[in-house]
């Protein structure tokens, strides 16, 4: 007998995104997504750390989180205790740091916890896709904050703040990416950070810092965390990381931070038995011997990579792309002229085989993010840096005049 084929159109809840499409592959000049250098995967170093600690303590995964409770693998949270104060000046206990599968959990955690239909979240103007769309699927009333060359504009926060209490409106928090700011790359100074703290004391709004990208300043210096600015055991601020970015991100670990009580209304939330245990214990073996070496050796590899792409932009483009070189990270945000509309671009530059992140995936605004690009250096190789810039530079001519100038006018 043949397989009954349903009709599920009237069965599907009315606030689906769009579907997903099939899965086909990378395309030859890949600059979207997070994906991270791969040379840079340390695993000869993950391998040794999965037999000696499945050597050890392999029977343990018989229990669900390995009787380390639902916060995770304790190792792996005293290994984050000890990074998060030496990198971030966070001083916290393991019970106030919780391990979840990849940052992005946590921020579901998050929302989940603050965000209903019609509550209210102020974010950075330009800012991560995924955030953006979590908060639209929330039915939140987003408050978009620009960004300049030092991260979230105080006066205009302190603005938007004013306005919403005089409509009797208290925001659930204050998002913002300090540490090399996705898109933007930007590193937000102490002296701004401890402005917001104090706006969002006056104002009782927690702050929710995503701190994911952190370990990626070229310089390896970074300011202190606002975690770590509102001292230990405040409620104040609400912390998420990851090592998606300084180890893999097909791992899937991140993590959050939060003081008690908070944390426990979070852990009441997290009904998945425990993020991927076995990562878990990898990683702390791993990462307690060999995590700085790792992190300085790839921050080495980016910078290099990030030059390479702002040469081949500046050579490609001319003065038609403006960009701030990024001092970290894996991203340049790229701003062309007005009358370029990237979402177009994305499509015309899609059958070329490059593919980019236009703008209005990752800003709030159509006038601010229509002319607007990302692109991740991180995965490509040099090589494939400098070509798939100049297949875009020749989609962006043929589609819409620019650049004007440069070596790929008249091809």
């Amino acid at each position: 007998m043949p397989a009954a084929k349903l009709d599920y159109a009237g069965l599907l809840r009315a606030d689906l995104p769009p579907a997903a499409v099939k899965y086909a592959g990378f395309p030859k000049y890949n600059f979207v997504g997070g994906h991270n250098d791969a040379e840079s995967v340390p695993v000869d170093g993950l391998r040794a750390a999965a037999d000696a600690v499945l050597a050890r303590e392999g029977r343990t995964l018989a229990t669900y989180s390995l009787t380390s409770g639902p916060q995770g693998y304790l190792p792996l949270r005293e290994f984050l205790v000890r990074k998060l104060k030496a990198d971030a000046g966070i001083d916290c206990t393991a019970d106030e740091i919780l391990i979840t599968g990849g940052s992005s959990q946590g921020m579901n955690l998050i929302n989940e916890l603050l965000i209903g239909p019609g509550d209210t979240a102020i974010i950075e103007q330009a800012n991560y896709g995924g955030a953006i769309t979590r908060l639209k699927r929330a039915k939140a009333n987003i408050v978009a904050i620009p960004v300049d060359k030092d991260g979230m504009d105080v006066a205009a926060l302190s603005k938007a703040l004013d306005d919403l209490k005089a409509k009797g409106i208290r925001a659930k928090y204050i998002y913002t990416i300090p540490t090399v700011q996705n898109p933007t790359g930007t590193v937000m100074s102490e002296g701004r950070r401890r402005e917001i703290l104090a706006l969002s004391a006056k104002h009782g709004v927690p702050i929710y810092e995503d701190d994911c990208y952190s370990d990626l300043t070229f310089s390896g210096v970074r300011p202190a965390a606002f975690y770590g600015l509102a001292g230990a055991g405040n409620n104040q601020v609400i912390h998420i990381g990851s090592f998606s970015k300084s180890i893999a991100p097909a791992l899937r670990l991140g993590f959050l931070v939060a003081s008690w009580p908070l944390m426990g209304q979070i852990i009441a939330l997290k009904n998945d038995a425990g993020s991927g245990s076995l990562e878990q214990m990898v990683m702390a073996e791993y990462a307690a011997k060999h995590f700085d070496g790792h992190v300085k050796a790839l921050r080495t590899r980016l910078k290099r990579k990030a030059d390479v792409l702002v040469e081949a932009v500046s050579a490609e483009f001319g003065t038609a792309a403006e960009f701030d070189k990024p001092v970290g990270g894996i991203f340049l945000w790229i701003k062309l002229p007005d009358h370029v509309d990237t979402r177009q671009l994305f499509q015309a530059a899609a059958k070329a085989g490059v593919a980019i992140n236009p703008g209005p995936e990752w800003a709030v605004g159509e006038d601010y993010s229509k002319s607007r690009l990302r692109l991740c250096f991180a995965n490509p190789t040099e090589a494939q840096i400098r070509e798939g810039v100049a297949v875009l530079a020749d989609v962006c001519h043929k589609e819409f005049g620019v650049p004007l100038r440069g070596r790929n006018v008249g091809r």
